[in-house]
């Protein structure tokens, strides 16, 4: 936008949460205001979650006192940070877009300094970080600071990133590279949601240390302990299916040992109804395949899921009739050369888990990995479109 003097400013849009926060809503909208500058300006979008204190009425006041300036959402229920976020980013205009929670626990003066890489064109999206040298920083829980720890290194290990703060409040992005995204997530699993999403967009992603004056629950802090195993949900969640490799196999162990058991199993049984091996091997097989597809298309390849194509199916069935053939012929050739059954049928599935992660990760269910990308050539955008339907 321009100023009347013709000159570009920087416009930022900053979404507000607001859930029961009337306490602190119109001095954290005024220290928002208050960083505006002949370069910066500052559009606000309050998302009012169906607040119960009056919040609204102050939102409402606020729009009236800075009109053209401050815009009032309203959910008529309690949908959560992660809703409201969704429906504050559809009315941004700004250049670009960021979160500012309402509970003066941020200091929006840092917003300055995370714009800088934005503004330089370096950055697709700019984390301030609690955890790097920057600010003040009010002492409070030890068991909270080493949760964020713990669940920024676990979503580090799932995006291949390196972040020191992932449940960070301040994530400002350009306004293009959000509506890019599709958030799915109504509470405060919006963080690692939105983590993993720009990961697997391999976007040009910084961080810069903030000041954090955080607040007891006394004073109004709504995190809790239940909201963290949200997030460690929303990490695997949004994250398997473009995992490292090492991270996938890991998931895949659980798949595979499932399925394993449920393959060893028949095969037992089969056995003892007395069945041959090689009629007992294959429909064990057959059925653990059967099995272990399902977990993989509900818990780790999810949102690859898709058998429109024959090609697709095609391999699928390949891949199975190979590692199967390999199953049956090698729990067959050991048990002729006298080792008892069920440790040769163990190891031929062990084996076959190995294999059958290789050819669904690789041929089944290909798919890129998450993790820092850098421009090829100088002037690229550093913002790899995302195929439709591919967001989560």
């Amino acid at each position: 936008m321009e100023d009347p003097q013709g000159k570009t400013k920087t416009r930022l849009s900053v979404v507000i949460p607001c859930f029961n926060e009337r306490k602190t809503l119109r001095r954290c909208l005024e220290r928002v205001l208050s960083i505006e500058d002949s370069n910066l300006a500052i559009e606000i979008i309050i998302v009012d979650d169906c607040s119960t204190d009056g919040s609204h009425s102050i939102a409402l006041e606020l729009s009236k006192t800075y009109p053209g300036r401050v815009t009032v959402l309203k959910h008529q229920k309690n949908r959560g940070k992660g809703a409201a976020l969704r429906t504050g980013f559809t009315k941004a205009t700004g250049d670009f877009v960021c979160v500012q929670d309402a509970d003066l626990e941020y200091d929006p003066s840092d917003l300055k300094r995370l714009l800088r890489p934005l503004i330089a064109g370096k950055a697709d999206v700019v984390l301030g970080s609690r955890f790097l040298t920057a600010g003040e920083h009010r002492v409070l829980y030890f068991w909270h600071y080493l949760g964020n720890r713990f669940l920024t290194l676990v979503s580090n290990m799932f995006t291949d990133l390196n972040l020191t703060d992932m449940e960070t409040c301040y994530k400002v992005f350009r306004r293009d590279v959000l509506q890019k995204i599709t958030i799915r997530e109504d509470r405060f699993g919006f963080e690692p949601e939105i983590v993993a999403k720009i990961a697997h967009m391999r976007l040009r992603i910084y961080e810069i240390g903030i000041s954090y004056y955080g607040r007891t629950y006394e004073e109004g802090k709504k995190i809790g302990a239940k909201d963290g195993l949200r997030a460690i949900y929303c990490i695997m969640r949004y994250n398997l299916h473009r995992a490292p490799l090492p991270v996938q196999f890991i998931a895949y162990i659980f798949i595979g040992g499932v399925s394993a058991v449920s393959n060893l199993t028949v095969f037992l049984a089969a056995l003892s109804l007395g069945y041959s091996v090689v009629v007992s091997a294959l429909t064990a097989f057959s059925l653990a395949a059967v099995l272990n597809y399902l977990l993989c298309i509900l818990l780790l390849f999810r949102h690859k899921a898709k058998w429109s194509a024959p090609k697709e199916v095609s391999i699928y069935v390949l891949v199975v009739c190979v590692i199967g053939a390999f199953d049956v012929g090698f729990t067959t050739f050991w048990v002729d050369a006298g080792l008892i059954p069920w440790i040769a049928k163990s190891a031929a599935t062990l084996v076959g888990l190995v294999l059958n992660f290789v050819g669904r990760r690789m041929l089944v269910f290909p798919e890129p990995a998450s993790g820092p990308w850098q421009p090829q050539y100088e002037g690229e955008s550093g913002c790899q479109e995302a195929a439709p339907g591919k967001q989560d």
